[in-house]
């Protein structure tokens, strides 16, 4: 059981990564078959990673039709935003109040990680450096849980931060701003590093709209 559980999660995330990467772009139509070959595994693990990707809303399931990637829905995105940015800005108060030494500097390794892998290109490995920056902020306030429920809504989030790493629009800021947020972490400076915060995810709507139109057939009507 153990071993199925196992399998079906490698296939799960191999998937994901695919979508989110582009690899699978939005409207592309996939078969149990054709993932079963490519990563040489029985359709069974590939048919339960295909229900976990449709509850995650990032593929479509017709019946008698076919499975299709799903398009990036701006609301979806828009929605997966406010929750972040609501908790973010919570976690981040507590983290300037009181926040394990070991952290710092596990945020700051993560920050070096992060120029590395953007000067070699590594979009996908800059965005898990990404998300575990931020991961780490709310570990080291003992909310971890609360970064789970981020997780689940954030499939269509990540797809939208990846356009954005690809088209260079943003990861310069990016970084400088992580270089903030512990700064301020370390100052006890609350305000200002939630002034940072809020810069930092909002963005994000602004640069919806300039995706958009450059990727229309990636995106819902």
């Amino acid at each position: 059981m153990l071993k199925k559980i196992s399998m079906s999660n490698y296939v799960y995330e191999k998937i994901k990564d695919q979508i989110i990467k582009f690899d699978l772009k939005p409207g592309e139509k996939i078969s149990e078959n054709e993932i079963s070959n490519v990563l040489g595994v029985s359709r069974t693990p590939v048919r339960e990673a295909f229900i976990r990707l449709k509850k995650d809303m990032l593929l479509n399931i017709i019946p008698q039709k076919g499975t299709y990637v799903s398009h990036i829905d701006l609301d979806l995105v828009e929605e997966a935003r406010f929750i972040r940015e609501s908790l973010e800005l919570a976690v981040f108060q507590l983290a300037a109040e009181d926040f394990p030494e070991e952290y710092i500097v596990k945020l700051k390794e993560n920050i070096y990680l992060q120029e590395f892998k953007i000067k070699e290109d590594l979009f996908m490995d800059f965005l898990q450096l990404d998300e575990k920056f931020h991961s780490l902020i709310f570990e080291g306030c003992n909310k971890s849980l609360s970064w789970d429920m981020i997780e689940q809504l954030n499939s269509q989030y990540k797809r939208i931060r990846m356009l954005t790493f690809i088209e260079d629009m943003n990861w310069d800021k990016t970084i400088s701003q992580h270089k903030a947020l512990v700064e301020y972490i370390e100052s006890g400076d609350a305000d200002k590093g939630k002034e940072i915060l809020r810069d930092h995810i909002g963005k994000l709507k602004e640069e919806q709209i300039i995706l958009k139109e450059k990727y229309k057939d990636y995106f819902t009507e």
